[in-house]
């Protein structure tokens, strides 16, 4: 199905297994509040939903890190640190094609050596494109953390660092955002947001009474959950909408830090002189998400990777929710093929989200075969 030799995914299985990752397949149903509560909303509206015969809402794995992850928890006898490879379809609504995505990937669970993990799956991910035969590949970099540090430097609500963090890596999203923060027009996206009209009586009405308002109008719609989520986790939905209409105006210092941060592009070797300059400038305190991001490009170094060849781009997130500092894709040069070849980064919230009982630091990527596969034949 993806063109590819069959001879070489087997040898990048193999790859993957001398590396130390478990080859596993986790069951193609899963249940979909998990997929509608952790992906985001990009995911969120191309799943292929379904019923089990007790009523519980299900769906068509559409990516392969949460199923891997809760395979991991469901086994009684794992231990971290844990290290987990595979080879399958996911299933994403396409808006041409039948949404069957062959993908091969590997996830790390538990390493604390943060710098090390990030450049050992980084570099793992680049020996599988050279197994493929793709020698040349530019490799993009972001890093979530450095923005989430900005945020908290800013004079900001609560509810807006919340917001704004939550669109990181939806560039148009976040800039329309930004934008409403300096006293822009709402855009067509915040009206959606914003349109019911009984926001307009929430906002700065006492936060029990409303919440109470909001529940008992879902209770007389005879709405019990929407998208995985409570009648009260909805009312905290509406009560943050109406605080984000309400405080959409007079942060214009927020928003120019903002806009000249997520506008600042290098290549690997000058970006830590790029982001310090940046610091200085508007007098942030980023020395310690510097630092790390410092110490992620030695150890990529380290692992034969010249850090000239790496481009980061300070608005580049994925559009996966769980995703929480290091990311990174690996596109063709040269050739278009509808998107990145590897797609991966940093989820240290997720497995405990899907409930390990602490903190489980952990990174891994997707490879996706069929634009292997375009990009071969290229």
């Amino acid at each position: 199905m993806n063109g590819l030799d069959p001879a070489k995914v087997d040898a990048v299985l193999d790859l993957f297994c001398a590396a130390g990752h478990a080859q596993v397949s986790p069951p193609i149903l899963q249940p979909a509040d998990v997929f509608l509560d952790l992906t985001g909303e990009d995911i969120r509206r191309r799943l292929f939903l379904t019923n089990g015969t007790d009523g519980a809402d299900l769906c068509l794995r559409p990516d392969f890190t949460i199923p891997v992850c809760r395979h991991h928890l469901a086994n009684t006898k794992a231990t971290l640190p844990a290290a987990y490879c595979y080879n399958g379809p996911v299933f994403r609504q396409r808006k041409d094609g039948l949404g069957e995505i062959p993908q091969l990937g590997a996830e790390s669970l538990g390493r604390t050596d943060t710098a090390e993990a990030d450049a050992d799956l980084l570099a793992l991910s680049v020996k599988a494109l050279e197994t493929f035969g793709l020698q040349d590949s530019l490799i993009r970099i972001g890093d979530e953390t450095i923005f989430a540090a900005i945020l908290e430097g800013l004079d900001l609500p609560t509810v807006w660092r919340r917001r704004l963090r939550d669109l990181f890596g939806e560039t148009d999203r976040l800039n329309a955002a930004i934008g409403r923060m300096a006293g822009g027009a709402a855009t067509e996206d915040d009206s959606r947001d914003v349109r019911l009209g009984f926001l307009s009586a929430l906002e700065g009405a006492d936060p029990e009474a409303a919440h109470a308002v909001v529940e008992d109008l879902l209770s007389i719609a005879g709405i019990s959950a929407v998208g995985g989520r409570t009648p009260s986790e909805i009312a905290d939905r509406f009560l943050e909408q109406a605080a984000l209409a309400r405080g959409a105006r007079g942060h214009d210092r927020a928003a120019e830090t903002l806009t000249a941060y997520l506008s600042l592009k290098a290549d690997g070797e000058s970006a830590p002189q790029v982001l310090r300059a940046f610091a200085a400038e508007f007098g942030l305190g980023l020395d310690t998400p510097i630092a790390a991001f410092e110490q992620r490009l030695a150890a990529i170094a380290a692992k034969g990777i010249p850090v000239s060849r790496l481009r980061f781009a300070a608005e580049f997130g994925r559009r996966l929710d769980y995703y929480s500092g290091f990311v990174f894709e690996i596109h063709a040069t040269g050739k278009d093929v509808g998107g990145p070849l590897v797609g991966g980064g940093r989820y240290d919230k997720l497995v405990t989200l899907l409930g390990a009982e602490t903190d489980v630091p952990a990174i891994g990527f997707s490879m996706w075969l069929d634009r292997i596969a375009a990009s071969v034949e290229a």
